[in-house]
């Protein structure tokens, strides 16, 4: 059997033969395209090359690229684990031609992979091309010998691909492998063509024309080849399973189940498996590649992916946390082609674990309420969409979960039910938006970065230097000149300026030229990847293209952003070594007032956790050591120690950084990472490291601010000052401020407590008021009474006791206080199957101006403003009860 490690290998190695570059995969997240969720197809990071928007060095090249469809346009998440070819997570074989060769050579290659390199026997296989390419069907007769018989002409769209309504665009020709005649189905273009005796192995895209936005094609000047075959589809193929979740590293990957969840993967429970080893590969690698739980964007597609394996896992009798457990054996089958995986390891754990412990908490209860929702709908009904938005908004149950869970029942779900809870509960959808302002389209800089190349950065060791003007963009477009009060953004030949990066913002100076004319420098950019764009205005004089000019950083600036910068790198090993290696960045900002840094982790951080951080990163800055830096490929840095960031894509050379030493007896830096910004030369540069607040971001994602040098010594000064203050008007020495302050609490505390008795005693008719009891309104007891000086908070005690003293009845208590009213309802269990509580609380409250109220059958609560109706809402109760 051929092993899927060994197809990928031997994929890559024909085109590396062939004269291709072998490309490594691009993150999930894409890198230049916010139109995309996620790389959804092998194509996507070289789109900018077919567009001929970007230029690489090379015009051939081959990739297994991860790719995930889980969420937008391209969804097969609801029928993962139930067919043999959908996945949420593939991996996608393919060969491109930018310009270079075309379809004789594409054929040709596609032929003697399929047949020499995987040895697929010639009468198993058959082609598709688009009903008006005979240059490809020729090609084919030429290539393979067929006959017409085996190529079938194709006229709709299926063989026709595009990149949008405009742009390259071009003929398909797929090949397809024969399962045999004992397997339903038919050729396609046949009536039989969705059945599964004949499957797609691999699809060649002819990009040739350029399509119109009037409707017309014209020839591309350098026609280009895209293909794309799926890594699991022909594994299937090569190691003669029919289904894809039969290849060997699915096998792998369902044994580990069978294993921890002591279930077979048989029957009813094979899709279950079939689920938690698809899904363990998409959220295993959307970790690794940065993205988090969350409730919105990517994190929430990942969310969705993960809880639907976590249902599959407790439908398996899952009741403790199990993915994280599969982790490691996903790590072993695929870490050796995506060493990320093996990086980021102890995150992907953690991030499983932790997203699976918050699910195991609401899950009985929303199985529960889905169980009861449906007890009375039969196969062919559907659940009302009221009650699915109740299961996604109170419980963390996305809408196809519901879907998913009652699939076997045979019962649906009002989506359109779902959408208008959905829309009633919000007013309008929240939306990602991208905005530039005024920056020119990437078209623009592209074409810039064509005629000028690459931004050359003179910045690590220098703060001033010569330029020459190579471009000047204004109003989304190149210009020739700048004229002065105008804002731009200027390109030079060479610069001392940072380009916003890494986290670290962009430098500021001004800019001078050889006539007077003087340009304002607020910040720097990098634009089509590799040109600094020096954003700003110009205050005097006029300039032009090809003009000379000194650049000057603004030292003061640049040497608090540096300082920070390094502090984030400290602590960033700090964060680690006292929490666990599955603390990794996950975002930050560092600039000269401050910095801010986002990292993976469960919990908020307890005190003692805060001061040995501070703690270390104060040791390491004392050490007054050197930093050093190095250029080494990033394989050859991660083998040596260096911490990459999930996700990030580099280039062939990175710069690694090195600071401090680590405890005495180890001979290891204490911080190795790869990183382009700009650091201080000794790390006592930094002088001073001070935490100021730690808070949570989303699940699972930790928020540290801190400043440094001057900045902090400035506010532990204001700090001190505080406990001073606090201490002169407490009369204490500062030494017993945290005991007297301590005291003081408790004390209040003790008062509140006696606060609260006395008005509950009160209200029931205690410390000499008339004793309140039980009223009989129909056949039910009735215990009601306005209270004056009584909050909300306290009403559930009042409303607690009632229901002991009448043990059968309806306790309603109204609280007026500064103005304002509360409400409180409380039902007896014998009587909550004819009174609701939620309904009872609403009455009062319409009648004191509030709207709505909440709550269970039995307690509920409402507010409202209009305290001289109290007592009309206590009689309004009365009547309906006595109705």
């Amino acid at each position: 059997m051929t092993a899927l490690r060994d197809i990928r290998s031997q994929f890559l190695g024909f085109f590396e033969k062939a004269g291709h570059s072998v490309v490594q995969s691009a993150p999930l997240v894409p890198q230049d395209d916010p139109s995309l969720l996620f790389v959804n197809a092998g194509m996507v990071p070289f789109k900018n090359l077919f567009t001929g928007q970007e230029k690489r060095d090379y015009t051939r090249a081959a990739s297994s690229q991860k790719c995930v469809r889980a969420g937008g346009k391209h969804n097969d998440l609801d029928n993962v684990g139930y067919t043999a070819r959908h996945h949420t997570f593939f991996e996608m074989l393919g060969n491109f031609s930018f310009g270079d060769y075309f379809k004789e050579e594409a054929i040709s290659n596609a032929w003697n992979v399929v047949t020499k390199e995987f040895g697929l026997p010639q009468d198993k296989l058959l082609v598709t091309v688009y009903s008006e390419d005979e240059e490809a069907a020729s090609l084919w007769k030429k290539i393979a010998g067929f006959g017409d018989d085996k190529i079938i002409r194709i006229s709709t769209s299926d063989n026709f691909w595009s990149m949008g309504d405009t742009g390259p665009c071009g003929p398909c020709s797929e090949i397809f492998f024969d399962h045999g005649d004992d397997i339903w189905g038919g050729p396609p273009g046949s009536p039989e063509e969705d059945g599964d005796r004949f499957i797609e192995i691999w699809n060649l895209v002819f990009m040739q024309f350029e399509q119109k936005s009037d409707g017309s094609r014209v020839n591309l000047p350098k026609p280009s080849i895209d293909t794309g075959m799926g890594l699991e589809r022909i594994a299937a193929v090569l190691q003669g399973v029919h289904n894809n979740y039969d290849v060997d590293l699915f096998q792998h990957l369902i044994e580990a189940s069978q294993e921890v969840l002591k279930s077979k993967a048989e029957g009813e429970a094979l899709a279950s498996h079939r689920v938690i080893a698809d899904h363990l590969r998409a959220t295993s690698f959307l970790i690794a590649d940065g993205v988090t739980p969350s409730n919105e964007g990517r994190g929430y597609v990942l969310r969705r992916i993960m809880r639907r394996a976590m249902r599959h896992a407790h439908i398996l009798g899952a009741h403790e946390p199990v993915m994280h457990q599969l982790a490691p054996t996903l790590a072993r089958e695929m870490g050796d082609a995506f060493p990320e995986l093996n990086r980021a390891l102890p995150v992907i754990e953690e991030t499983l674990r932790g997203e699976e412990e918050r699910f195991q908490r609401t899950l009985g209860r929303g199985l529960g309420l889905l169980e009861e929702a449906i007890s009375d709908l039969t196969e062919g009904q559907a659940l009302p969409g009221d009650t699915a938005f109740k299961l996604y908004d109170t419980y963390g149950f996305p809408l196809d979960l519901t879907q998913d869970a009652l699939r076997a029942k045979g019962i649906e779900v009002d989506v359109a039910g779902f959408d208008a809870a959905m829309d009633a509960q919000k007013e309008k959808a929240r939306a990602v938006g991208f905005s530039s302002g005024d920056a020119a389209p990437d078209a623009v800089w592209f074409s810039v970065r064509e005629r000028v190349g690459a931004s050359v950065f003179t910045g690590y060791d220098h703060l001033s230097g010569k330029g020459v003007v190579t471009s000047l963009v204004s109003g989304g477009a190149e210009v020739d000149t700048l004229d002065v009060g105008q804002t731009g953004e200027l390109v030079f030949d060479v610069t001392p300026f940072y380009a916003e990066g890494g986290g670290q913002i962009g430098d500021a100076g001004e800019i001078v030229f050889a006539g007077g004319a003087r340009f304002i420098v607020e910040d720097v950019k990098k634009r089509a990847g590799d040109v600094f764009a020096h954003i700003g205005r110009l205050e005097g004089g006029a300039i032009t293209r090809g003009d000379a000019a000194s650049l000057v950083v603004d030292g003061p600036r640049r040497a608090k952003t540096m300082a920070n910068h390094s502090a984030t790198h400290l602590m960033h090993a700090a964060l680690r070594d006292t929490l666990g290696p599955h603390v990794t960045q996950k975002g930050s900002y560092v600039g000269p007032d401050r910095l801010r840094f986002d990292f993976s982790h469960a919990k908020a951080l307890t005190r003692e956790e805060m001061a040995a951080i501070e703690g270390e990163v104060n040791r390491v800055i004392r050490q007054n050591v050197e930093t050093e830096t190095a250029e080494m490929a990033p394989e050859a840095a991660i083998e040596k120690g260096a911490l990459a960031l999930f996700g990030e894509k580099y280039g062939e050379s990175v710069r690694v950084l090195a600071m401090g030493q680590a405890r005495e007896g180890e001979t290891r830096a204490y911080s190795v990472e790869l990183c382009g910004g700009i650091h201080v030369e000794r790390t006592g540069d930094i002088a001073l490291f001070k935490i100021i607040s730690e808070s949570a971001v989303s699940s699972g994602i930790r928020r540290i601010e801190a400043l440094t040098g001057e900045a902090a010594r400035q506010y532990l000064e204001g700090q001190a000052d505080l406990a001073r203050a606090a201490a002169d008007l407490l009369k204490v020495p500062t030494t017993d401020l945290e005991t007297r302050v301590s005291s003081l609490i408790e004390e209040r505390k003790s008062l509140e407590r006696q606060l609260s008795e006395a008005k509950k005693k009160l209200a029931m008719g205690g410390g000499g008021a008339a004793p309140v009891g039980p009223e009989t309104l129909g056949d039910i007891q009735f215990m009601g009474r306005v209270v004056d000086g009584v909050g909300g908070k306290d009403l559930r005690g009042l409303i607690d006791d009632a229901r002991t003293q009448m043990g059968s009845g309806i306790a309603a208590f109204i609280g007026v206080n500064d103005s304002k009213v509360a409400l409180a309802v409380g039902v007896t269990e014998d009587l909550t199957a004819r009174y609701s509580a939620v309904d009872l609380v609403r009455i009062g409250a319409a009648h004191v101006g509030g709207k709505g109220g909440g709550g269970r059958a039995d307690f509920a609560q409402a507010g409202g403003p209009d305290a001289d109706k109290a007592d009309s809402a206590l009689e309004a109760l009365r009547a309906h009860l006595s109705a």
